[in-house]
């Protein structure tokens, strides 16, 4: 069970959540480092429309838009750290939301920390916070195909896979297909 922060003033200070093994904090300048990991790691990317950064400075861009999009009250990402360490290992959140109607979900996680329940504990606390605290209905996730990882995280966590996106994402001059899954409050109500 994770704690989290009081409902009414999700936006007023970032909302750290603390679950059995993992941290999830607010991403700082402090993080570009740990930003370069992960993002520019191949394995990681390989299924993320994110072109990998070159350098720190292009991570300190990552960092701002993270931060500009929590102070707007358009979207909240939280860093992954285990417990015992201060290094951000990947991470979560929600890349927009809409109040009492949905979400679009989103992850990611350094290659060397997969298949180890990192994702699926901070999905858990990252899902709840969203159904309380920011009284989302629905939750949404676009995977890309062949992503057969994060389809199994999708399905482990209950979603429900709605359809495919024909060429739904353009990047890196390609279209590629997006499978949509979903997860609704009352999915978890049953």
């Amino acid at each position: 069970m994770s704690t989290l922060t009081d409902h009414r003033s999700v936006f007023d200070k970032f909302p750290a959540i603390r679950t059995p093994h993992l941290e999830l904090v607010q991403i700082t300048e402090q993080h570009a480092n740990d930003l370069l990991k992960i993002f520019g790691d191949k394995h990681m990317s390989e299924y993320y429309n994110l072109l990998p950064p070159e350098d720190e400075d292009d991570c300190q861009r990552i960092v701002s838009h993270f931060r500009s999009r929590f102070e707007s009250k358009a979207a909240i990402r939280w860093g992954i750290r285990l417990n015992d360490n201060n290094e951000i290992i990947g991470t979560v959140g929600f890349n927009n939301f809409t109040k009492k109607h949905r979400a679009n979900i989103g992850y990611d996680l350094q290659n060397n920390c997969w298949n180890q329940a990192v994702i699926t504990e901070a999905l858990y606390a990252v899902i709840s916070f969203g159904f309380h605290a920011l009284d989302i209905n629905r939750i949404e996730a676009e995977i890309m195909e062949g992503n057969e990882n994060s389809i199994q995280v999708m399905h482990n966590m209950g979603f429900k896979q709605e359809g495919v996106l024909r060429h739904w994402m353009y990047w890196n001059d390609k279209h590629y297909d997006m499978l949509m899954f979903s997860l609704l409050r009352s999915d978890g109500e049953a």
